[in-house]
């Protein structure tokens, strides 16, 4: 696996349907590498800690081969990468084949799968539609949050070389589909 490219973004505020909502979500590529520190990406915006950033979602990747598949639904979109609010576009990440606990290493820095993304209302404002939050949970590609390990920095043409595998862990497809099952009985 490869990073195709490394994302940030600043702080945002949208109106939103005439309600006011704060996001970083829209993450750019950068022409530099970018810093993986311990709870957060240098440089990137991190507008609700409850859900985002800290040490077991410092990181979070998502794998450009899913982009095909969100590019047919949305078309009328200007894609770039970074567009799920990844900080790392990652041209083969398998959600199927990633067991929490994996370790990789990249660049200067190591990285371990912690967990599944769930996404939120913010997804659907980048998107300029609510829909895909619903779309999104139907599907296993949630990406990767990563635990980093060892920082520093990484740039895109970095490779994502798999330096210890957790195969007796769920995969992080396994843990999406469980979250999902779960919240279909919440609802």
């Amino acid at each position: 696996m490869e990073i195709i490219a490394t994302n940030i973004g600043e702080r945002k505020e949208i109106d939103w349907k005439g309600k006011k909502v704060i996001t970083g979500i829209f993450k750019y590529p950068t022409r530099h590498a970018i810093f993986l520190n311990t709870e957060k990406v240098k440089g990137d915006a991190i507008c609700n800690r409850e859900h985002h950033g800290g040490i077991d979602k410092a990181v979070y990747g998502y794998s450009f081969k899913h982009y095909d598949y969100w590019k047919k639904l949305y078309s009328n979109l200007e894609w770039n990468f970074g567009m799920f609010g990844e900080n790392l576009t990652i041209t083969d990440l398998d959600e199927s084949k990633v067991y929490v606990g994996d370790i990789y290493k990249a660049g200067e820095v190591i990285l371990e799968a912690t967990k599944p993304r769930q996404p939120c209302m913010k997804l659907g404002v980048r998107f300029n539609n609510m829909k895909i939050v619903k779309q999104f949970w139907k599907q296993d590609f949630s990406g990767i949050y990563f635990k980093v390990l060892k920082k520093g920095e990484v740039r895109a043409g970095d490779k994502l070389q798999l330096i210890k595998k957790c195969a007796d862990n769920p995969t992080i497809a396994e843990v999406y589909r469980y979250k999902r099952i779960k919240k279909s009985f919440l609802i």
